[in-house]
């Protein structure tokens, strides 16, 4: 051998004779089962691929592959093994150029068959399996690195090399390995499925931007042909790998395919639908803390998409248990498909939580476009299907999804947190009839408005002792936050009014909007604010006793808990003595006379309701006098308190199914700085007579012309031709033209005429005299 190696480098050119020998020789001896010649052949190839490098070594490497294949083709699997470890040494070497004309096909295919070894023997099979798997690990490390070379990456090698590397890291040996003794996997080396895990992830990493789809979509179709998307522990253990083996710039690539694989197989059982979108919440975990690119949106649009086929699909199942009276698996069906939903939402959430402001605004709004409102058609989501109870759920799911997106939202200014476009929808979905849905839309409200993270410290409502025990943290009110509650202050009153009337209430409900208050206050209220907040407290405490809504007793108890608990609250914060002292002195009177007044006895199990409450003495109540006196004494502007807060009458009154406002014109009425406390209030309101409201629904009507010819003009200019749209504007220009030369015209004329002595006849023999050009309008 050293001879013979001293005169392969002594003589390169003699190596393509010294090959074509060796490989004449290494044929014959393998069709004649000689395998000792076999090992000597193959060791004098190595160790003469070894020690020559120079060009003309090409032509022996051609040998040298045909020797191997040769070896692989060989049904002994001590001589596939020996090919193996021959061409695993071949391709660590670094040659100078690469050879363009050669190709490794056939060592694909063999390899990944040899991959999928089915030998009797445990430890044989183990031992193919390896070798097969350092092969394409071989195949990859000479073939990949160059780029004018890319046949590696055509979807033909890759729908062989990534699902035999699956296969074995599936671990199935372990399974087969009951017909005979479990094979010694302790080494790296000799497991297949480590070995294998690294054979991808080494793969994945060599991708790039051109080739990225062609390494992803066979693991989808080797996850399907096995049925692994349920359970699916092994199909998130794949795309983990995928994730963190790929380039960050590239993780956008593997959520578009998996979104495409989703709406591919929307067919399918809930439990598959569920595993593949428990991928894409890890893919997604993964990739929202680098580069996600422009499938931000794709992403909602479709989970979104996919969250109503699921209720769909929920409604028709219990569409057809109500028809046909056999319920089968039904039960478990409905269990699968709100598997799917809270699977979407977790996504929903998890992705949105980990997007920067500005894109989670977009989001937000995205998602609140999507929730369906009664009466309206401004949301963007099919619902023709869902009949009211699959509304009603894709409604929840939507407010759950928003909440999830919403959480740990800070944003500096309140305006940035909830601009009109968002807050109007949002505010709309919160006088919704359920009551579960109102709580959602009230969580949303907590998360964007509490800033500083006090929410924690308010849950629960009560009767606080000592508020500043709670350490709740503040800032002075900015002036961003003062305009916005001069603009929306109303609205926000109005809807918080309006929930605590409710008669599906209970007392989570009222707790959330206990919050919200004591929110407002935290975050927003200014001298003017705190008035307005106290008036609609004791506009609650009012319609209780008043009960104009014939609310139920235990409703009209909770509202009286919540205004004890705000007010106590409210004082505390503003901390003027006089002021919590008649609230203090109100709590302490219903503690001993009527307990089911305050929040800590009402919303028990067993409380004890009044029959009524008309003959209550009016020390139990908050009175409006004793708090404008003890505010005007601390230099609060009190007039406004004497006015009782009336809620705003607007558009979601006609759109809500809610009888109590449909039913009901309201106006809000504010009185004058310089006017007495004592004055008579109906001096200050306007005469509501016919003549008046017939006015009012004329120019609602007015309105409503108005915007539907803005929205006919922008679905033209949406859905129109371009020829067409051009050709209008542009006889439109033309007639504007023509009317402006006449006027220009005309205008002239009376200058001329007024400045110049005699008449002038000719226009055109003035502009001449004047060298001015004139337009052949003129």
């Amino acid at each position: 051998m050293e001879k013979l190696t001293f005169y392969a480098v002594s003589a390169p050119e003699k190596l393509d004779r010294i090959g074509s020998y060796l490989a004449e020789r290494l044929t014959r001896d393998v069709v004649r089962h000689r395998s000792g010649y076999v090992l000597i052949a193959m060791e004098a190839l190595d160790q003469l691929l070894m020690a020559c490098h120079s060009q003309s070594i090409k032509p022996f490497v051609e040998s040298f592959l045909h020797m191997v294949a040769k070896l692989l083709e060989s049904g002994e699997p001590k001589l596939q093994v020996l090919g193996t470890n021959s061409f695993v040494k071949f391709a660590n070497i670094e040659e100078d150029t690469p050879s363009y004309h050669r190709r490794y096909d056939f060592f694909v295919s063999r390899f990944s068959a040899m991959c999928h070894s089915c030998h009797s023997d445990p430890e044989i099979r183990t031992e193919i399996r390896i070798a097969g798997i350092r092969g394409i690990q071989g195949v990859v490390r000479k073939t990949v690195n160059d780029e004018l070379r890319a046949t590696i990456w055509e979807p033909q090698h890759m729908d062989k090399i990534v699902p035999s590397l699956l296969f074995n890291m599936q671990k199935i040996e372990d399974i087969d390995s009951r017909m005979g003794p479990p094979s010694p996997t302790a080494d790296k080396e000799e497991n297949p499925s480590v070995l294998a895990e690294d054979c991808l992830r080494e793969l994945l990493g060599r991708a790039t931007f051109g080739n990225m789809n062609n390494a992803v979509r066979p693991v989808f179709a080797h996850l399907d042909h096995h049925k692994l998307w349920d359970p699916n522990e092994f199909a998130v253990h794949c795309f983990k790998i995928i994730m963190y083996s790929i380039q960050a710039q590239y993780s956008h690539h593997v959520i578009q395919e998996i979104l495409g694989h989703l709406d591919a197989r929307k067919k399918d059982s809930p439990r598959v639908r569920a595993g593949i979108i428990q991928v894409l919440l890890e893919a997604v975990a993964i990739a929202a803390k680098g580069s996600i690119g422009p499938t931000v949106l794709e992403v909602f649009n479709t989970l979104l998409k996919h969250l109503r086929l699921s209720v769909e699909f929920e409604a028709n199942d219990l569409h057809e248990e109500s028809v046909s009276s056999v319920s089968v698996n039904t039960g478990s069906k409905d269990n699968d498909e709100k598997i799917v939903q809270n699977a979407i939402i977790q996504t929903i959430g998890f992705f949105g939580s980990n997007l920067p402001d500005y894109q989670r605004s977009e989001i937000m709004m995205f998602i609140m476009g999507k929730v369906p409102v009664f009466g309206t058609s401004s949301h963007t989501l099919d619902i023709s299907q869902l009949g009211d109870l699959g509304t009603r759920r894709i409604q929840i799911m939507l407010l759950r999804s928003l909440l999830m997106v919403t959480s740990g939202y800070k944003a500096k200014t309140i305006v940035t947190a909830l601009p009109g476009s968002f807050l109007d929808p949002l505010l709309s979905s919160s006088l919704m009839e359920d009551y579960e849905l109102r709580q959602l839309v009230l969580e949303v409200m907590h998360n964007l408005v509490d800033r500083h993270d006090n929410r924690a410290k308010l849950r629960g409502i009560r009767i606080i002792p000592d508020v500043a025990d709670l350490k709740i943290k503040r800032e002075k009110i900015c002036r961003q936050d003062t305009s916005f509650m001069k603009k929306n202050g109303q609205q926000l009153y109005r809807h918080i009014y309006l929930g605590c009337k409710e008669e599906d209430n209970v007392q989570k409900n009222y707790e959330l909007l206990y919050t919200s208050l004591a929110l407002v206050t935290i975050e927003l209220a200014n001298e003017e604010v705190v008035i307005d907040l106290i008036r609609l407290a004791i506009a609650l405490q009012d319609s209780a006793v008043i009960n104009e809504d014939n609310l139920p007793m235990f409703h009209r108890c909770g509202i009286m808990a919540l205004v004890a608990a705000y007010l106590n609250f409210v004082s505390q914060m503003i901390a003027v003595p006089a002021f919590c002292q008649h609230v203090s002195k109100v709590i302490e009177i219903r503690t001993i006379e009527a307990p089911y007044f305050l929040p800590e006895h009402i919303f028990r199990d067993k409380c004890m309701l009044p029959k009524s409450l008309e003959k209550h003495d009016k020390n139990l109540y908050f009175l409006t006098n004793k708090i404008a006196e003890s505010l005007g004494g601390s230099g609060y502007g009190v007039e406004r308190l004497s006015v009782p807060y009336v809620p705003q009458v607007t558009d979601e009154d006609r759109l809500s199914r809610r009888k109590s406002i449909v039913d009901t014109v309201s106006i809000q009425v504010d009185i004058l700085p310089n006017s007495a406390p004592s004055d008579d209030v109906a001096n200050n309101t306007e005469e509501i007579t016919f003549e008046a409201l017939k006015k009012t629904i004329d120019t609602n009507v007015m309105e409503e012309q108005e915007k539907e010819k803005r929205r006919l003009v922008i679905e033209k200019f949406q859905k129109a031709p371009f020829e067409e749209i051009a050709a209008q504007c542009e006889s439109k220009a033309n007639l504007l033209h023509d009317r402006l030369a006449q006027i220009l015209e005309l205008t002239i004329r009376a200058l001329l005429l007024q400045s110049s002595p005699q008449p002038i006849r000719n226009i055109d023999h003035y502009f001449w005299a004047c060298s001015v050009p004139v337009h052949p309008s003129l």
